[in-house]
C-alpha cells in the first residue's frame, strides 16, 4: 500500500472511476478475490468507512464508502447504477467464474456477441460489471 503523491512534473493524465459502496473493507475483499484486485492505497477512519485506490492487472479503479452528505450514494441506495464497468481480460471465461465464486450474481453469461467475448455480473455491492474481449 502506497500513500505517496507523485511530484506533479511525474503525473500523467488518467481517468479512474470511484465506485460508491455500503461496508467499503468488504468490497475491497470482494474485488481482491473476484478479480485479483490490488490495494494500492487505502484510508480509515475510526468508524470503519474507508477510501481505496484498487488496480487489476495495472487498471485502476477507486471505492469509498457511500457518504451522502457529499452527494455519494452506493447503487443500493440509487436503485441502481449510472455506471456500468467494462473489465478488458485475456481469460473472460475465468475472471468471470471467479467473479462468480466470490459472489457476484449473474446478468447475463459469457457468449460471443458484436465481436467481444463477454458476460456481465452485478457484483454484491450493485455494480455492474461486462468482463470480456474483442475477438480477433
Amino acid at each position: 500500500m502506497n500513500s505517496q503523491a507523485q511530484p506533479a512534473s511525474d503525473q500523467k493524465t488518467t481517468i479512474a472511476p470511484l465506485l460508491s459502496v455500503r461496508k467499503g473493507a468488504r468490497a475491497i475483499e470482494f474485488y481482491k478475490k473476484a478479480f485479483g484486485a490490488g490495494e494500492l492505497f487505502r484510508v480509515e477512519d475510526e468508524k470503519g468507512e474507508v477510501v481505496a485506490r484498487l488496480s487489476v492487472n495495472g487498471a485502476e479503479f477507486w471505492l469509498a464508502d457511500e457518504s451522502p452528505p457529499h452527494a455519494n450514494f452506493s447503487p443500493e441506495s440509487l436503485g441502481g447504477g449510472t455506471v456500468r464497468m467494462v473489465l478488458t481480460v485475456a481469460n473472460p471465461d475465468a475472471v468471470f467464474a471467479q467473479a462468480v465464486s466470490a459472489g457476484a450474481t449473474v446478468v447475463w453469461p459469457v457468449g460471443n456477441q458484436y465481436g467481444w467475448r463477454i458476460g456481465r455480473i452485478v457484483d454484491p455491492f450493485g455494480h455492474h460489471w461486462e468482463i470480456g474481449k474483442p475477438l480477433a
